[in-house]
């Protein structure tokens, strides 16, 4: 039995969400030196209620700050490449407490128009609260997102499907390409190939069938609700709705597997 199939029993009785609950705790007490640290270094530095930044992220808060920020700089490396971003509107979809979004206006020309939105309220009024220069929007878990039709420029969803039932993809994406420009830009990133090695001996079997895996029994949205995409079903999913200009495998050979990264445009 591996680490999958043994949680998996926890998951089939409903109570795996409490064990992440205590995970939250015990990270408070490993990590509290370490965060501590990070504090008295940036005091300046707003940073949001712990279970918000443990819930989308992990409890470290460097990683959530610094790592942040080395993120959105990637993302606007990796977004310059197919989209000039000069007097373009950008959406974070599911932005969480800010951990990239909060960034960009730092690092995007100021032309730019900037939106985060997610259906954690307590994280959107953090977010409106602590970060300038942002519009956050609340949404529900399920569509839609309080914008007009063809609304941005870009769009990006960082490990969005990745807590999404195979209904709420269906869902999603068609909201998405609703409130994108045409010709737009959408990147977002899944769980690939290089999950493999996480899923239990059912889940992988699934997998090799070129079948999406969803890991319920939780709360969808929540971190313990899990959803990986075998590349067969993922390119068949994005191409009944949109046009796909680049995908890029995650990294496999890495400590922690990396996810894959999807380019989509907006062609209606």
């Amino acid at each position: 039995m591996n680490k999958a199939d043994f949680f998996a029993i926890f998951r089939r009785f409903r109570v795996l969400f409490y064990l992440d609950y205590i995970r939250f705790y015990l990270q408070k007490i490993t990590r509290n030196k370490k965060n501590r640290a990070f504090k008295k270094k940036y005091p300046d530095v707003n940073l949001p209620p712990d279970y918000l930044i443990y819930e989308s992220f992990h409890l470290d808060y460097a990683k959530y700050y610094l790592d942040g920020y080395d993120t959105a700089k990637w993302l606007v490396g990796l977004l310059g490449d197919y989209k000039k971003l000069e007097s373009v509107t950008i959406l974070d979809w599911g932005c969480g407490p800010g951990r990239i979004v909060r960034h960009l206006p730092k690092i995007l020309d100021e032309s730019c128009e900037i939106y985060g939105t997610d259906y954690n309220k307590y994280s959107i009024e953090w977010c409106r609260n602590h970060i300038d220069n942002v519009s956050f929007h609340l949404n529900s878990l399920n569509p839609p997102l309080a914008f007009q039709d063809n609304s941005f420029d870009v769009i990006y969803g960082i490990s969005i499907f990745t807590h999404l039932s195979e209904k709420s993809h269906h869902e999603w994406i068609q909201e998405l390409v609703r409130v994108l420009k045409k010709d737009g830009i959408l990147l977002v990133t899944t769980h690939g190939e290089a999950f493999k090695r996480i899923l239990s001996t059912k889940e992988l079997e699934k997998f090799n069938k070129g079948e999406l895996v969803i890991r319920d029994k939780v709360k969808e949205g929540h971190k313990v609700f899990g959803a990986f995409h075998p590349p067969q079903f993922t390119n068949v999913f994005f191409s009944e709705y949109v046009k796909i200009i680049d995908f890029i495998p995650g990294n496999n050979e890495l400590v922690k597997p990396e996810q894959d990264i999807w380019v989509l445009t907006n062609v209606n």
